[in-house]
């Protein structure tokens, strides 16, 4: 375990690195109103902080910055969140404000604009098609015995599938058929769809629908929801290339590639079900991001988690103004979906 002193060095040392992105000298540490000793001895605690593997030297002459290690510790035992300004959270608080119809207009919004606060590259996941419940059904005719069936979940996610009907079948049959529907789908996940639906509609549509076979018939299509892909949006990428550590594109380029595999971030992104998970260097999962740095948290909708968002950059990273800034998106999403859903 590190000593007071070494912990109080090795928190200025990351502090000023972040913010300079340049090696730190002893003679800046000593410069540091809380820091009492001498560069002599800031030297000799450095050294022996380097020998354990907090602190790398590019050269003798030069100062010294984090490794991978000294982040590591710097996260887990020295870091302190301090509340974030309040400038940060009124213009937060804006964004769940504004009039939007659908969730994945927020989640857009969400990327961009903490993109904008970060500097960094922002990724938000979700919400999950299969934790999604259904809201309400509508059925739109289209002549010639077809319609678009328009299911609407309670995060304001829409999903249409074409159906056909039976030209025998009565406009009133049909709308019986929408009226049962909806008197049963409300709360249903969308996962359990089809159960739900053949479960507890078939006996109600055998007494209420003349054509019962062709009402089965047109439940059926309606059930037939395409599996959606966990949806991905993406702010700031470009973000990558303004860090000194990537101003070289070869090194960025592995990085940027691997957002543009949107069906892959799903498998390396940090999923914790609860509060926020930081991954540093060769913790992430593939190999591109061993100089990255992700700070990850979720969001929830019925105390379920539903999504998840994230801030990819270097090593090199604020870590206390991000969690700050997701800790607050974390419980503003989660609230914001929360009235959403309960508003249809």
């Amino acid at each position: 375990m590190l000593t007071p002193r070494q912990q109080l060095i090795l928190s200025a040392i990351i502090e000023d690195y972040v913010r300079m992105a340049e090696p730190i000298g002893s003679r800046a540490l000593a410069k540091h109103e809380e820091i009492q000793y001498s560069p002599a001895t800031i030297r000799n605690e450095m050294a022996d902080l380097e020998e354990m593997g907090y602190l790398t030297q590019p050269h003798a002459s030069a100062g010294r910055f984090p490794s991978q290690k000294g982040y590591r510790f710097y996260v887990d035992n020295l870091l302190r969140l301090g509340q974030m300004d309040r400038e940060t959270g009124e213009f937060l608080k804006s964004v769940f404000t504004k009039r939007i119809d659908e969730v994945e207009q927020v989640a857009r919004e969400v990327a961009n604009v903490l993109s904008m606060l970060t500097k960094q590259t922002v990724i938000v996941l979700g919400p999950k098609t299969d934790t999604e419940k259904l809201r309400k059904i509508e059925l739109i005719p289209l002549g010639g015995g077809r319609a678009i069936a328009i299911l609407v979940t309670n995060s304001g996610h829409v999903e249409t599938v074409h159906v056909r009907f039976s030209s025998e079948m009565e406009a009133d049959d049909v709308e019986t058929l929408v009226r049962v529907l909806n008197d049963k789908v409300v709360g249903v996940p969308i996962s359990e769809l089809r159960r739900t639906l053949y479960a507890e509609l078939a006996g109600e549509l055998r007494r209420t629908v003349e054509r019962f076979e062709d009402a089965i018939a047109v439940l059926n299509e309606v059930c037939q929801v395409p599996e959606r892909e966990e949806a991905v949006y993406i702010g700031g990428a470009s973000n990558m290339l303004a860090q000194p550590e990537f101003h070289d594109v070869g090194k960025a380029q592995p990085i940027l590639s691997l957002l543009e595999q949107n069906e892959s971030i799903s498998n390396w992104f940090p999923k914790a079900e609860d509060g926020i998970e930081v991954r540093i260097g060769a913790e992430n999962a593939v190999v591109e991001l061993k100089d990255c740095t992700v700070i990850a948290t979720t969001y929830r909708l019925g105390g379920v988690p539903v999504g998840h968002i994230g801030v990819l950059g270097p090593t090199r990273m604020d870590y206390n103004r991000v969690m700050q800034i997701l800790s607050f998106t974390s419980q503003a999403l989660t609230e914001f979906l929360t009235r959403f859903a309960s508003s249809g």
